[in-house]
């Protein structure tokens, strides 16, 4: 099933993040999606998109006027480093690089980041030695566990459910999470329906790519 067209979006407008992702040592799927999450609410509560009148604010309102869509995408090598020279936020969690850049319509994307790959990034996870939560507070972020998706394209589910989190979560809650460092944690082996009950909420996506039309593949909660 193809996505149904929305007139907001003439043009598209996306969010694009890249993922350092060297071959030596690239960082596990857990640790992406938290620092892609992580990326996407830093930028967001940054003066410069937060302030009424900072140099962010419009592009990020004419984006979020829109169907939010983002990009995830790999760099390694001296792909890294060009892309820091461009508008956004960097973030380091649990030895994951991810860059959250100023949302820009997708025709205008900047060369630097439109000529690195965006599918094929799909990690392992170290099942083994899994992070335990941050001390609260924090975002838990869970995945469904019946739709298999890549590591960019969990990413970029994360990023939405921070996103969503961040705007509809209870004033209080998003204070918290904001003087508490706006941490993230993947939650695994949680029981998901029930979390879906009492998640404060939840991704459809829009089946761009992946996966079909509506499909929840992320739910998100503030633990305090």
């Amino acid at each position: 099933m193809r996505p149904e067209h929305d007139p907001r979006d003439d043009p598209p407008w996306a969010m694009q993040l890249v993922v350092r992702a060297e071959k030596a040592d690239p960082p596990t799927h857990s640790a992406v999606c938290e620092a892609a999450a992580t990326a996407v609410v830093e930028l967001l509560t940054d003066p410069r998109a937060a302030g009424p009148d900072g140099e962010w604010a419009e592009p990020i309102r004419e984006w979020e006027s829109r169907r939010i869509r983002k990009v995830a995408r790999r760099a390694r090598g001296v792909r890294w480093p060009e892309v820091q020279e461009l508008p956004g936020v960097t973030v380091d969690v649990n030895g994951a690089q991810v860059r959250a850049f100023v949302p820009s319509p997708v025709a205008e994307v900047p060369p630097q980041i439109a000529k690195l790959q965006v599918a094929g990034l799909d990690l392992p996870d170290d099942e083994d030695d899994p992070k335990p939560p941050p001390e609260p507070p924090y975002a838990a972020i869970a995945l469904n566990p019946g739709v298999t998706i890549t590591t960019g394209k969990a990413a970029a589910q994360c990023g939405h459910a921070a996103q969503l989190l961040l705007r509809q979560a209870s004033a209080a809650d998003v204070t918290a999470w904001m003087e508490g460092g706006l941490r993230v944690h993947l939650a695994r082996d949680v029981p998901w329906d029930k979390c879906v009950e009492h998640a404060t909420v939840a991704v459809r996506d829009g089946g761009f790519t992946e996966v079909a039309p509506g499909t929840m593949t992320a739910i998100a909660w503030i633990v305090r």
